[in-house]
Formats: C-alpha cells, structure tokens, sequence
C-alpha cells in the first residue's frame, strides 16, 4: 500500500514538472520580439541565386519606422552600409536590393532578388530608418546569413590573373605591404563560368573550392582559402569546384632573407553598452623577429560604424543605439616590415541597450 502511494506521488509530481516545463515554453513562444528581426527568408535557409523570395520583418518594439532598407554582401565582404544615414545617400557604399515601406505586402518588406551571382553563404543586412522628429532619424538593424546555390552547372574554372604568375623580382626593396617576399599572403582571383552565362567568384572555400600547391616550399595553402609565398622556385596550383579542374603555373623570385610571417591578435570579445566609447586592440599581435608591425582593421559584420584610427594597434569607435543585442565583428590583419602577412585574426563586439 505505501508502495502504490509512493508511485502515485512520484506520478503526480512528474505530470506537475511537465505541465511547468509545457507553461515555461509557451510563455517563452509568447514573448514579444524586442527589436527589429528578419522573419524572411530564415537564418541559413537554402535560397537559388537569381529567384526572387518574400523578405519580412518584426519590427519589435521599434516604433516610428519609415523604412527598412535591404542589402546583400558575401560572407566575409567588408563592405558594409552606414549605421547612421538618415538619407541612404553618400556613405552608402552597396546597392539597395530593396526599399521596404509601409503599405508593402508584407509591411516594410517585400519581393526581394537573390543575387544573380551569388554563390555560397551570403548575409542579408536589414537597416530600419527611424523618425526621432525633430531630433531627426536613427537607425536599427539585424542580419542573417543564408546559402545561396546557383541552379546552373559549373563549366570551367578560370583565374584573373596574369598567366604564368609571376610573384616578386630578386633585388627588390622592402617597404609595408609594397612587394612580395618570404611570407606574404595573397589570395587567388578564381571565377567560375556557368550554364545559365554569370560568372561567378569562386575563390573562397565556402563556395566549394579547394587548393592544392604542388611544392608547400615554395606555395603553402593555408585555411580559408589563402595562399602564402614559402619560398623561391616554380610551383602549380591546382584549383578544384563541383568536379571541374584548373591549374595555374607560379614562378616566384623574392627576396629569400629568412623571414617568419608575423601572428594578429584582435583580443578577446566583448560586451557593451550603447553610447559608450569601444577600443580594439591589437597590441598582443606578435612578429618573431620583433619588427614594428602594420595594422589594418576592417569591419566584417553589423550595419557599418564609423571606426577611427583603422591603422593603429587600437582603433576605436561610439557604440551605437541599439533596442536588442547587436554583433560587430571586425578583422585584422598585420604586416611585418619586410612584407609578410598575418592569417587575419577577428574580434565580435556585442553592443546592448
């Protein structure tokens, strides 16, 4: 008899944990948006390039919009929009895909064009203007990343470069970034051309391509699709995408003086708060021959933000209004004296309310 009542307790406390765990959830569904967010097309869907999808938005909390304002940009693209252009005009440095209003079906979206040359993974970056009266505007922003695949077929593999290449001349002076010597790094200009007639870039690995050097002494591939000098002498280039082959011949003459390319160190992630001043620092970035370095910063991910100083070991910049959590990413890459380049190194700044 204790036995069964022991079970019947044990029951009833189950079905109470399932019935809380069931409310939890449906009160966690239920929770409103907070700010603007890309509803559609989702983050890392498979979209065809060339075909037109339906793009909305929940606007959130964020009340008093105009108009959002939609673009596209490679993975890893450095150019970005403006945060702050109330106007859409001159510091915008990509073409609006889309103008979304608020009598469009779906409201502040709309029928939005994949690009036609789009191939792998491909952000789409929503900046929503807000009417502040006579303070203005400001202006908000969320980004997914989705797959973009061409429907047509891969048929041939080409480079848009001199061939042979030709990289560096014995004798040649050393000055930052100016030429090429033992340790720089470069990366491939490899097209594709396709049935349906676009020529597509294909030098990146997310696009499907790999790279095999036929002498590591004298061209190593490192990650990410970059490629770097090692040494002097002949080496072919063997670049492979969707079953297609192409090889590329590399003569290289550098200046052989022993060199170890040099390590960047964006620092550690971090989170702050809106309005307050953000320094990067690169200071931890390393040369092995303790050479003065060259810093170069780039922004990566997020609507743009004006950066300052993007050419010393710590630049900064004003972290901008935000109505939810918000990702800035930036890149670095170092250069030591006598020309060799760092792997890029990336930092993620969260900006909150």
């Amino acid at each position: 008899m204790k036995r069964e009542t022991l079970n019947v307790k044990r029951q009833m406390r189950c079905r109470s944990l399932g019935l809380f765990l069931l409310a939890t959830c449906l009160i966690l569904a239920a929770q409103p948006v907070l700010a603007l967010k890309i509803v559609e097309p989702a983050e890392g869907a498979k979209l065809t390039a060339g075909k037109t999808v339906t793009t909305n938005v929940d606007l959130g909390k964020d009340s008093g919009i105009i108009q959002v304002r939609y673009y596209w940009y490679g993975e890893q693209d450095d150019t970005l929009v403006e945060q702050e252009d109330a106007t859409a005009m001159g510091s915008i440095v990509a073409p609006v895909a889309l103008i979304g209003l608020s009598d469009h079906h779906p409201a502040f979206g709309g029928p939005l064009l994949v690009p036609k040359d789009g191939i792998g993974p491909m952000r789409l970056l929503a900046v929503a203007e807000i009417s502040r009266g006579r303070l203005g505007t400001r202006s908000v922003f969320d980004e997914i990343v989705v797959q973009v695949e061409p429907a047509a077929t891969l048929t041939t593999i080409d480079f848009e470069t001199d061939k042979p290449l030709q990289l560096g001349r014995a004798g040649q002076s050393s000055a930052f970034g100016h030429v090429d010597s033992l340790g720089k790094i470069f990366e491939l200009p490899v097209v594709g051309e396709f049935t349906d007639g676009m020529t597509r870039r294909i030098s990146s690995p997310a696009s499907g391509t790999s790279y095999k050097s036929s002498n590591d002494k004298v061209i190593k591939v490192l990650k990410d699709g970059l490629l770097q000098i090692a040494g002097n002498g002949k080496a072919s280039l063997t670049v492979t995408n969707r079953g297609k082959q192409a090889q590329l011949d590399v003569d290289v003459n550098v200046n052989d003086e022993p060199n170890e390319p040099p390590i960047a160190d964006a620092g550690s992630n971090k989170t702050v708060k809106a309005g307050s001043k953000v320094k990067l620092s690169g200071l931890k970035s390393r040369d092995a021959e303790g050479e003065a370095l060259y810093y170069s910063w780039s922004q990566v991910r997020g609507s743009k933000i004006p950066l300052l100083d993007v050419d010393n070991a710590e630049p900064s910049f004003l972290a901008p209004t935000v109505s939810e959590k918000r990702t800035y990413r930036f890149k670095l890459r170092v250069t030591d004296k006598k020309g060799a380049d760092s792997v890029p190194a990336y930092v993620d700044v969260v900006v909150e309310p």
